[in-house]
């Protein structure tokens, strides 16, 4: 469903009556999860957004996102967990398991075939047709798939494990995925056997010899003909790269028995915590939202390679990390509004961050493009040209340019120069002065002014040559090539406009000429303005995109355009509209 970009119509923040509904629909679709669980996947004061989309074939699909990353995506009023939430809860769904080497089919929009499914020792999970389940990869419960089961699992005995098992619906490296901090896939060691499995492990050999054989002739819809011997060679390499990884577990866990995952979840948070205070974040942003300071300023300052995962630590919520942190006096926090936190005061000589070393963390990001592992954004360089029409080809053809030729202000100058010297029209008398011959006052001169006037200076020739071109534009992206248009730049233009009940929204428009991806500077500024942010269909304006903000949100987009995306402040267009500042008292 999601192996193609997705087009998001909406991104808005839950309305608290909207979140208890969504805790109720959880804890029905999904039975087995606890009320803690549920209080945390669905959490009552951190930040929770609604985004609304459509896919490539054009479903309709609801997605929550939370931490930013999507939780839960809803379609036909049924309710799907992403890999994301699964991660954290693996044994939320009946899973099933393949090997490795299918990821990439799954991920390119295959289905899960039954030779495909690799038979533990107890068995296939007993599934109904069109239960929801989870797939995992040989070796490790992270699931990398949700889907929905074809048929039921005696049918699946039945049918020899030949056909379809699962319609999968969101796999890890899929556009869904995507849309959240792209984190690598967790390595979550398989449960131990209790000592009863073991002894009936035995038992089973030979049933599962003979499964075995069959799962090595491994087939999916997507999959092309090769030699006989090609999938049985597969399932032998899949399973020796699973008992290297079986062994390479093993041995990282006998490693790491020193410290436990939350340990190093809990030192990864406070490293990342105090650089974001060192590196980011200043005295004039306080106070700030601690929703925020997570989202713009502590996820950017995790390492590659790294995930950071607030649930994974001891402290559990963020609200818990920052009151020990308050406990050490690093920070004050305060709820400024009600069920809202912000951080209001910051000791910058405390010894933690004064004895951080900047270089003992490489932060993934650097301050633009935030919550996104892409390249920095470099604004363009714009340089203004000039374009020859067809009543001036004459002037220029003997410089070797013709009828759509693009130039720059100094080649225009040189070709006139160069003309006026090499047909001797610059007077003796006055080297100011310049003759007209008669293609320079047919390029030139008006109608009018064809038999009056007989010279121009200098300056006033070249204005009025430069008057005559066509204007055009050249954008230069830094490692692409140039593109060249004529007309001039539209720059990025900032409105205000009214809505229903008298509000005021703020509206943004030609980014892309820019190289600037409205999706993710609606996501930016729905962090820092705490608004809720739309992208539609510019109107009037062709594959182009509009982004509207709650409220006016002008002196912040000022800041994020000019300061940190460094636009020339003669492209940006709207600025004065920001609100004045209120006269201190």
């Amino acid at each position: 469903m999601f192996t193609k970009a997705f087009r998001v119509k909406s991104n808005t923040a839950i309305k608290g009556s909207d979140r208890r509904k969504l805790r109720a629909e959880v804890t029905t679709a999904f039975p087995s999860i606890g009320a803690e669980q549920v209080s945390e996947l669905v959490p009552g004061k951190e930040e929770l957004n609604v985004v609304k989309l459509y896919a490539h074939k054009g479903d309709a699909v609801t997605v929550y996102v939370s931490g930013g990353n999507p939780i839960l995506f809803e379609l036909e009023r049924n309710l799907y967990p992403t890999v994301y939430t699964l991660w954290s809860y693996p044994d939320l769904l009946p899973t099933f398991t393949t090997w490795p080497l299918v990821l990439e089919k799954l991920a390119g929009g295959a289905d899960l075939m039954l030779p495909g499914i690799v038979v533990p020792p107890a068995g296939l999970p007993q599934v109904q047709k069109g239960d929801l389940c989870a797939i995992t990869l040989v070796g490790n419960r992270a699931p990398i798939a949700i889907g929905v089961a074809v048929m039921s699992t005696p049918e699946m005995l039945a049918s020899g494990l030949k056909g379809k098992g699962i319609t999968v619906l969101h796999t890890y490296q899929d556009h869904l995925w995507k849309f959240g901090d792209k984190s690598a896939l967790p390595s979550i060691a398989p449960l131990a056997l209790d000592p009863l499995d073991l002894s009936e492990e035995k038992d089973s050999v030979q049933v599962d010899l003979a499964l075995q054989e069959d799962v090595r002739h491994l087939h999916l819809k997507a999959e092309e003909k090769g030699n006989e011997e090609a999938p049985q060679l597969c399932g032998e390499e899949s399973q020796s790269e699973a008992t290297e990884n079986t062994t390479t577990e093993g041995q990282n866990q006998d490693t790491m028995g020193s410290k436990t995952l939350a340990e190093q979840m809990d030192v990864l948070l406070q490293q990342c915590f105090l650089l974001a205070l060192k590196s980011r974040v200043k005295k004039a942003d306080l106070p700030l939202l601690t929703s925020t300071f997570l989202g713009s300023h502590m996820f950017s300052c995790c390492p590659e390679g790294q995930q950071l995962d607030i649930k994974k630590s001891s402290y559990r919520k963020l609200s818990k990390f920052l009151q020990h942190m308050q406990q050490e006096q690093i920070v004050q926090v305060k709820e400024l509004s009600k069920g809202v936190e912000s951080i209001v005061a910051v000791d910058w000589k405390h010894p933690r961050i004064t004895s951080l070393v900047l270089a003992e963390l490489s932060p993934t990001s650097q301050p633009v493009q935030e919550g996104s592992r892409e390249q920095p954004y470099h604004p363009p360089e714009i340089k203004s040209l000039y374009c020859v029409p067809a009543n001036m080809t004459l002037l220029f053809q003997e410089s070797g340019h013709k009828k759509g030729s693009f130039l720059e202000g100094s080649e225009v100058r040189k070709v006139i120069i160069n003309y006026a010297k090499k047909n001797d029209l610059v007077d003796a008398d006055n080297k100011n002065l310049v003759k007209l011959d008669p293609i320079l006052s047919d390029c030139l001169l008006e109608k009018s002014e064809q038999h009056t006037v007989l010279a121009l200076p200098w300056d006033s020739l070249l204005t009025r040559c430069l008057d005559k071109l066509q204007s055009a534009y050249r954008v230069t992206f830094p490692g692409q090539e140039p593109i060249v248009k004529k007309g001039k730049i539209c720059p990025v233009d900032i409105t205000l406009a009214q809505r229903a009940a008298n509000k005021k929204v703020t509206v943004v428009r030609n980014l892309e000429a820019y190289g600037l991806d409205p999706y993710s500077v609606a996501a930016i500024l729905q962090q820092r303005c705490q608004a809720s942010t739309t992208v539609s269909p510019a109107p009037g304006a062709k594959d182009s995109l509009q982004v509207q903000i709650q409220g006016n949100q002008v002196s912040h987009l000022g800041r994020l355009l000019i300061d940190e995306y460094q636009l020339p402040r003669k492209h940006v267009q709207g600025l004065e509209k920001a609100p004045k500042p209120g006269k201190k008292k």
